[in-house]
């Protein structure tokens, strides 16, 4: 599979970290797993679909577009044939400004676009698949998300904690971002749960997950435990619980696995 990134115009830059295409002229069917990454996706299936699998392996047909919420675990899916996936990647509070809800209500969820835009989504998946190219497809969402735009959603003080959190790939406390920030911990949660769908506590989690997980596919490292003092984790027994709430898997069994889209989406 070809997996390509795209980035956004100075407009939506900041809310829209990147767009993204993955293609494969060849029948696919593997399922992969998914992880966390702190990410909001705008997902629109332009070839085959795929099956969305939960932990207990009940299996779902994805539509051909719908948003999918910050994840707290993973999922796998698998292509159902050929592949063709384009996708908007927004920033962990970017999608809050182009929709009339709160963000938490699609947290580890396949949610349809409708939700947020009503009649206006079907006539966007129609013209995204009139589209025939990734670039025709990144002009026609461009435009229809400046139309939404609602700056009044805007959180300065959520993306600063976010920032925050982000430079310090998740190695900090609530209490200290809320102090900084100078803004109560119940009221920054509350926010923060509405603007990224996350507690503050679980994003920084997911931030740091992807920070060790950055570390261990370098492989600059002589055991696990180094992975977990660089990470920023208690000890190494901590480190691999957060591991495997978030993946299914120890790390062990995550250099036993080819996990391509891992490296596309988390690693990329």
């Amino acid at each position: 599979m070809e997996y390509r990134e795209y980035p956004p115009s100075a407009e939506l830059a900041p809310f829209v970290k990147c767009f993204w295409s993955l293609e494969s002229d060849d029948e696919v069917h593997e399922r992969e797993r998914i992880f966390p990454d702190g990410s909001i996706e705008l997902i629109l299936h332009y070839r085959d679909f795929f099956r969305k699998y939960d932990e207990a392996g009940n299996a779902v047909i994805q539509p051909r577009s719908f948003f999918h919420g910050q994840l707290k675990r993973y999922f796998e899916l698998q292509p159902m044939g050929k592949v063709g996936v384009f996708s908007v990647r927004f920033h962990p509070a970017g999608l809050r400004p182009f929709v009339p809800f709160s963000i938490d209500e699609i947290t580890d969820l396949t949610a349809p676009t409708a939700k947020a835009w009503e009649e206006k989504a079907a006539q966007l998946e129609t013209d995204l698949l009139a589209a025939e190219s990734t670039e025709q497809r990144i002009a026609v969402i461009e435009i229809f998300l400046l139309s939404q735009l609602n700056r009044d959603h805007v959180d300065p003080t959520v993306e600063k904690c976010v920032e925050q959190i982000i430079e310090q790939s998740g190695i900090t406390s609530v209490d200290e971002i809320a102090q900084q920030q100078a803004i109560g911990k119940r009221v920054l949660e509350r926010r923060f749960q509405q603007s990224v769908g996350l507690s503050p506590k679980l994003f920084a989690r997911i931030v740091r997950f992807n920070y060790a997980l950055q570390l261990i596919e370098k492989r600059d490292f002589s055991n696990f435990t180094t992975v977990a003092y660089e990470g920023g984790f208690y000890d190494q027994a901590h480190f691999i619980k957060d591991f495997y709430d978030f993946t299914g898997l120890n790390p062990k069994q995550y250099f036993s696995e080819n996990l391509e889209m891992v490296r596309f989406f988390n690693l990329g």
